[in-house]
This record gives C-alpha cells, structure tokens and sequence, in this order.
C-alpha cells in the first residue's frame, strides 16, 4: 500500500528526540509522519533517572556550556509541564575523609597545584561547584543551595552516623515515558501522523525525495511513503539506521553505556533525593518513587548490541547496593529488590577518536543537504531535549530552504496548563468535583494527566460509571483513555509507561487487563493506533 502525497518530514523513531522534533516540526506547519517500531519510549527514553538535572557532576569535566543549557531548560520544562515534572531537593552528604579514585580535569588540576589533596573533593570545591550550578542558569523558580546539620533531622535519620553535614540543592523529577507520550499527542495534535508498531525495513532517494518501506509488526502490512526529508532519531539505532536501512557509508555513530537501576521498598519517610559520592568516581541517586519505593541508580557500562535487551546484571545490581550501602544506616540485600530496569543511553562517538572518546551532547548531522536530505540525531539527554528540537528544526530549515519560527518555549503540554507548583490545589479541586476520588487516587490523576483528569473520568459524578477497577484504582475509563487517546495497545504499554502500576499488580490483575484491553481492541477502540 501506498500513503498519500509527500511530506516535508518522515521521523524514524518515537522516543523523546523524535517526538520533540515532531511536535515543533508539525507546530511551525511541516507536514509529519512519524513511526515507532515498538511502544512510544518503549527503549531509553522510558529507562532514565527520571530527572531534569543540569549535571551537576558535569562541572568536574568543565562542561559549562552543556551544564548552562540544561539548567535554563529545568525552568522552561517545569512551566510547560507541571504535572509530570516537580521541583525536588537533592541532599549532598560530606564527610572530610571521603576520598575517591577517579580523575578529572578538576581533580588532575587540583592534584597538580596541590599535591595533598589527592583523590578529595574539599568542601570548598563542593561549595564552589554548587555557587556554580546555583547561578550559571539563571535560577528564579528553583530555591538555592543550602548547608543542612544532619543530626537529630529526617535528612539524617536514614545515612551513616558518620555522615554529620550536607549540601541541600534543587534540581528536577519528570515522568520520562509519559513526557515522550504527551510530546506525541501534541505533535498530532498539529497535524502530525504518529505510528506506532510500525517498523521502517528500507529507506532510499528517488527523484528528490526519499522512500520509505514500513511493517505493521502487528498485522505485517507494508506501506510506502514520501517524504521531502528524512530524520533519524533512532536512539540506540542511529547507526544501525544509517548502515542498514539507508546504507550511508558514514564514520559517525554511537557509543552505548547501559545504565541499570534498582526499585527497593521505601527506605526513608522524607521527599529528598540524596546525591552519593563513590570512591570510584561514579555517582548515585537515591530517590523518593511512586510513594512507596525507593529508586537507586544508575550503573555505566558498555552495552554493544542495541538490539539485546538491557538488562540489570547481577553485578550491577550488587554494585548499587553497596553503594547505597556504604551511605545508608540500614543495609539492604537483594531481597528489598522489587524490580529493576535498564535502558541504553547512545553517547555520540565521531568515529576518528578511541572507543571511550564519546560525548554526553548531542549532536546533529546534516547528511546530503542538496537533495532530499538526511538529519540524523546523535546523543542527547531528556533535559535538553526540546533544545535539542529547536536546534533540529534550524538545520532542517536551511536544508529544506525554509525559515520558521521557534515555538516550543513555554508552551504547555496536554494537561500542563497551571501554575508551577500547582499540582496539589488540582488534586484538592478534584476531590471537591468528584467526591469518590481519596487523596491518593486524585494526587495519582493529577500527576499523571494535570487538567485532563477530570476528562479521563469521564466527568462521571458517580465511581459505578467509570467501569471495572483492575488494582490502585484503575479503571476501565482511564484504560480507555490511555487506548484512545495516548497509544496504548497493551497491559505493558498501560502498566510501565503511561503509568507504574505494574509495581503494584499481580499476575492475575495483569491478565485480566490485558484480557480487557485485547477485546477493546477487536472492537476497534485503539482510535490512535
């Protein structure tokens, strides 16, 4: 089968690059069509850290500008989607003899101008990291950098005694899979057409413009499309994209580090994150997730295949144990493990340097520009991502000889349409509307749909009318919504990225849903499919 006319864009790939980039194409009035292999964020951009951080370990390498860039973008980013993404403050623990093994150009400077602090991060090189991150973005939402006692304070109850002093900073939670989702409704919300389960199998240059083979990994059927441009924001599989699909001979391609985290029971009572230090040079998060867990990461490890499922290995796992370990007062084992995760995270490599020469920033490349050109899109960090499709939709205008307007910068998301900070007086009207709704079940709505939650209830006033609860108070009306509105088409699709509570669901629970969305399913309900 062929597709209609041309296109100005056809996307391959509908993780947060390729969403991004199709909603500030389709919203300066490009013609989008956009095609995801498996689930929308199905890979990296559903296995992050969850946060909008600036990276604060980033300063060590002298990365100014990547670091200002993505602290201007927490600001922005938190105007435009209050809902999936709220302020939080990270706790920094010090104590004098915390010595570590790694060198960076900070510590390689600091070693060679004085040779006894060797392997420490004084306190006042923290401090002077921390002044640094306080104000290179210019901070106004966020509040700043603080010195915290830990003694007799929440902040301290769960760490080591030894650990007396903090460092209290802000930085930023997201929803990283329903951000990529929310991307993609907005982007067809212009106009854009976004595909899902479709497979791009070749693509080729024919009279001026490019052709594209697509799969159905559903059903198999196979399309042809048009398209003026071509954009690879393959993610893992840029490169494999650019030699099998297109069969460009380039030396650009991507280095992948694994990064695996852990899902523990809730470990500490506060909201805070801490921020821990190893002696290997290596960072992680400990972080406050979906009320009662606890969230520990990320490992980096190289990761060869993208096509090999990511998975956290017994060794990573015991490695973020022992980290948290070395910093927490109660141990914990692999039993307190309830679930881990992994995603691959593609570090753009120029293929001219060593096999460990990779970037952390994205980079864009502009393949044959003259005719029926080519963008394809290295890197990238979901913090920077809609800088990163501003950037995209510049190169793509002088390649396609157009010139329009940025867009993105403020503009809410669906359901993002209140004031920052906001999220708890939503779920307080909410309650007040819809009298069956317990604080839980409404802080649960609003965080995940913002204004639309009284749309995914049907603005039913009575709980009968919202069908079936499958467990924590999902419905048969918010499933509906997920299938009709936001891409869903199974229970993984439902349970681990429009949401996380497969966390909570059991064998049975998930069965039934899945047995709720299959016959929804033959019934044509996927409107977005």
């Amino acid at each position: 089968m062929q597709d209609q006319a041309p296109t100005d864009l056809f996307i391959i790939g509908g993780g947060i690059n390729g969403c991004g980039i199709a909603r500030d194409a389709a919203g300066r009035g490009y013609s989008v069509r956009l095609a995801e292999m498996n689930d929308l964020a199905s890979a990296t951009s559903s296995s992050s850290t969850k946060l909008f951080h600036g990276g604060l370990r980033y300063l060590e390498y002298f990365e100014f500008r990547l670091v200002k860039e993505a602290l201007v973008e927490r600001e922005v980013l938190l105007k435009a989607m209050p809902h999936i993404a709220w302020p939080m403050r990270f706790v920094l623990p010090y104590h004098p003899s915390m010595r570590f093994d790694s060198e960076t150009p900070t510590s390689k400077l600091l070693s060679t101008v004085m040779p006894w602090m060797k392997g420490r991060r004084p306190a006042w090189l923290i401090r002077l990291g921390l002044f640094l991150y306080d104000h290179l973005g210019g901070r106004k939402i966020l509040p700043g950098t603080e010195s915290l006692s830990l003694k007799g304070s929440p902040e301290g109850a769960p760490l080591d005694d030894r650990f007396e002093t903090a460092y209290e900073y802000s930085d930023c939670w997201v929803q990283d899979s329903r951000l990529v989702v929310l991307n993609a409704r907005d982007a067809q919300a212009r106009g854009a057409k976004i595909m899902t389960r479709t497979k791009v199998t070749s693509a080729r240059r024919e009279d001026g413009l490019w052709v594209v083979e697509t799969e159905n990994t559903e059903t198999g059927a196979t399309t042809t499309h048009r398209a003026r441009m071509l954009v690879n924001a393959g993610g893992p599989w840029v490169g494999q994209i650019i030699h099998d699909k297109v069969h460009l001979n380039v030396r650009e391609g991507v280095r992948l580090v694994r990064g695996s985290h852990i899902v523990t029971r809730k470990l500490y009572d506060h909201d805070k994150c801490y921020f821990f230090q190893g002696t290997d040079g290596r960072i992680i998060f400990a972080i406050p997730y979906e009320e009662d867990f606890t969230l520990i990461g990320t490992t980096d490890a190289e990761h060869h295949d993208p096509d090999k499922r990511p998975e956290c290995t017994p060794e990573e796992q015991q490695y973020l144990i022992d980290f948290a370990n070395s910093y927490f007062k109660q141990d914990i084992s692999t039993e307190d493990v309830v679930w881990t995760y992994s995603g691959v995270r593609p570090l753009y490599d120029d293929g001219a340097s060593s096999a460990t020469a990779a970037t952390r920033d994205y980079t864009l490349k502009v393949e044959g520009s003259g005719g029926a050109p080519m963008l394809n899109v290295f890197g990238g960090k979901i913090t920077t991502y809609r800088r990163l499709a501003e950037s995209a939709l510049a190169r793509i205008g002088e390649a396609m000889g157009k010139d329009r307007e940025a867009w993105t910068a403020g503009v809410a998301l669906p359901g993002g349409d209140f004031q920052v900070n906001g999220a708890e007086r939503l779920a307080f009207d909410l309650r007040k509307d819809y009298p069956y709704l317990n604080e839980r079940w409404s802080r649960r709505l609003v965080r995940l749909y913002g204004s639309e939650a009284p749309e995914v209830l049907r603005r039913s006033p009575r709980r009968r009318l919202l069908g079936r609860d499958f467990g924590q108070d999902l419905t048969e009306a918010e499933v509906d919504w997920l299938m009709e509105r936001e891409y869903a088409r199974t229970a993984q699709d439902v349970l681990w990225r429009r949401t996380k509570l497969g966390l909570h669901f059991d064998d049975a629970q998930v069965a039934a849903l899945e047995d709720y969305i299959s016959a929804k399913r033959a019934g044509g309900a996927c409107a977005t499919a």
